[in-house]
């Protein structure tokens, strides 16, 4: 099974791809869409194409069997959530156009679930993905954040297999 991550952001939204085979993770790729150049404070409709477009390449390049994308917090800032919100939605709109169902995780699921505590920090996450993912090249901290995302999304998919098959035995 192959297992995209998204790390949403309107700036840099991070990406990571890894292939699940039993209880082995393995890389495939990670990266980093940024808005397109220019754009910093330009027009939210073309920072949001230019990821959208980006990001679909990803889908169309590495074809992932399923998805995961974190929730978005609030912060004191109403305009910057309401701009993530909308780099969220892409984050989900673009694989559900390739027919997949996303997964959403709270960023202290993903880390309990990465590091082993819910508070851990970016470089706690990074060095907890460079050791279940060994050789892995990371293109920067959104796509540590992303990778880490779909382990999560892994263990979870992983861990509902398990129980499905358990009470099928239980009824069956």
């Amino acid at each position: 099974m192959r297992v995209l991550g998204i790390d949403p952001g309107l700036r840099n939204l991070g990406w990571g791809v890894i292939d699940v085979a039993g209880s082995k993770l393995s890389h495939v790729a990670n990266g980093i869409c940024h808005s397109a150049p220019g754009e910093g404070d330009g027009d939210l409709a073309q920072r949001l194409f230019s990821l959208h477009s980006q990001l679909t390449e990803v889908l169309r390049q590495y074809a992932p069997d399923a998805a995961a994308v974190e929730h978005t917090f609030v912060n004191k800032d109403a305009v910057a959530t309401l701009k993530l919100g909308q780099a969220r939605g892409i984050a989900l709109l673009v694989p559900a156009q390739f027919g997949l169902t996303v997964g959403e995780y709270a960023p202290n699921a993903v880390k309990k679930t990465v590091v082993g505590v819910g508070h851990a920090d970016k470089g706690q996450v990074d060095h907890m993905v460079k050791v279940q993912l060994p050789g892995v090249k990371i293109a920067g901290p959104d796509a540590a954040d992303a990778l880490a995302i779909a382990i999560c999304h892994a263990h979870h998919l992983q861990s509902a297999g398990r129980l499905q098959a358990a009470v099928k035995r239980a009824v069956g």
